[in-house]
Order: structure tokens, then C-alpha cells, then sequence
């Protein structure tokens, strides 16, 4: 790995392409995403020892209920096989894991072991997961506004008392806004993915569907990163 390499802190990955990937190889869109989510545990880890500190995965939208409920319900019994399973390995490398998006109508079953991975790894330290599972941007938003304005109902803050920060902290999570953004697949769209914390990150699409987004293929996204020159509004340099 080149030491001199700039990490970006909060990298976001809209993981994009199971389904695409299965059918090109005469598969079933279920056996696509099983690939999928293996291919993401490897990619957690590896941006662990990367550096990065917090990673957010868009696997599973508030969209993605429209599709067919067999699908959905395969997709719904395979978090809770990895997160009960499969995803210990990122506990076991003091990894914190936790989640993004509307708890309504997740099955109980994936709230379940959703609580389950964010309780047993809520003391790790080496990095953050933000698994962002029935999340949509604009519902996040939607969400943070409704929050906020309860807290001016309720008096404990005053409408000239918010700022920037005070929106940061009623997002799903309260995290650093996202440096990078890398979508597989090829298609050039966000799909309501973090609209906030997106503000001023940069963005990768690569064309590679996301079961064979490699460790090769994430470390070249990082080197891409490197060649970008942010300014964040400023002048150019």
C-alpha cells in the first residue's frame, strides 16, 4: 500500500450492479446479491486497514420495496443471515457497526440483528460501518426537519439557535460529511443517496458491477481520489 497516499475519512460506496452482474453470468438476481454482500464484507475490512475511518454502504433503499417481494424477502432473510453471521468478522476487527435509515417496515427479524451487530460492536474504536439499509436522502431530511422543529415546539432550542451543526446532529447518524463517493456499475446518479453529507465530496464511477469491486479495484478508487484537487468553492489553485 503507498503510505503517501491521502485517506479520505468518510467514504461513501453506493453499491450498485448484483442483479446486472447475476444475469450476465446466467444467474438468479438473488445469487448476485449473496456475491454482493460477500464482496462487501472483504471491502469493510480492507478500508479498515486502509485508514479510512468511516465507510457508509447504500445497500438497500426506501425505493427498493417496489421491487418484487420475493426478491425483497431473499434480500431481507440475507441481512440477518450476515449480520448474524458472516459480518462478526468486522466486529472481530474492531469495527463499529451501524445503521442508516427508517426502521418502518423493516421485519422484526432485521431490526433484530441490526441492534444485535450495533450492540456488540459499540465499543470497537478502529473504524465506523454505516450500514444504510430502507434509507432514502430525501426522507432522511424529511426526517431531521421534523426533529428539529419538535425540539423548537418542545423549547429546547430557539429557531435563531440553528445551524449547520444543529442539522448534522439530527441526521440519521452524526457524521463527518462524506469526502468520496464511489458508485459501481457504471450509472452516474446518487439515487438519493446522503444528499447532505454529499455536499462537497467527490465522486468515482467505475463500470466494475460491485460483486467484482476488488480490493485492487478500491485501492485505484483511492488513487483516483488523490488526483482530485478540492476546494470547496475556493479558488483554484
Amino acid at each position: 500500500m503507498n503510505k503517501d497516499l491521502i485517506i479520505p475519512t468518510h467514504v461513501g460506496i453506493i453499491v450498485d450492479g448484483n442483479g446486472r452482474w447475476a444475469q450476465n453470468k446466467n444467474l438468479s438476481r438473488s445469487e448476485g446479491h449473496r456475491a454482493g454482500f460477500y464482496r462487501l464484507k472483504e471491502i469493510c475490512i480492507y478500508a479498515k486497514e486502509m485508514g479510512i475511518k468511516y465507510l457508509s454502504l447504500y445497500v438497500f433503499s426506501t425505493e427498493n420495496f417496489k421491487r418484487e417481494k420475493k426478491e425483497v424477502d431473499y434480500l431481507m432473510n440475507l441481512f440477518v443471515k450476515l449480520y448474524n453471521d458472516e459480518f462478526l468478522d468486522l466486529i472481530a476487527n474492531g469495527i463499529k457497526v451501524i445503521f442508516s435509515g427508517r426502521r418502518e417496515p423493516l421485519p422484526k427479524k432485521v431490526l433484530s440483528a441490526m441492534d444485535k451487530m450495533e450492540e456488540a460492536s459499540k465499543n470497537n474504536t478502529e473504524a465506523v460501518v454505516n450500514f444504510c439499509i430502507n434509507y432514502g436522502g430525501q426522507s432522511e431530511i424529511l426526517d431531521m426537519t421534523k426533529k428539529i422543529v419538535q425540539q423548537v415546539v418542545d423549547g429546547k432550542i430557539k429557531t435563531d439557535d440553528i445551524t449547520l451543526e444543529t442539522l448534522r446532529e439530527n441526521l440519521y447518524q452524526n457524521l463527518p460529511p462524506l469526502d468520496y463517493v464511489i458508485r459501481t456499475s457504471g450509472e452516474l446518479r446518487l439515487s438519493n443517496f446522503m444528499l447532505y453529507q454529499a455536499s462537497y465530496a467527490e465522486f468515482y464511477f467505475p463500470k466494475t458491477y460491485f460483486p467484482d469491486f476488488t480490493k485492487n479495484d478500491f485501492y485505484d478508487a483511492i488513487v483516483e481520489f488523490n488526483k482530485r484537487n478540492r476546494r470547496f468553492g475556493g479558488n483554484a489553485s
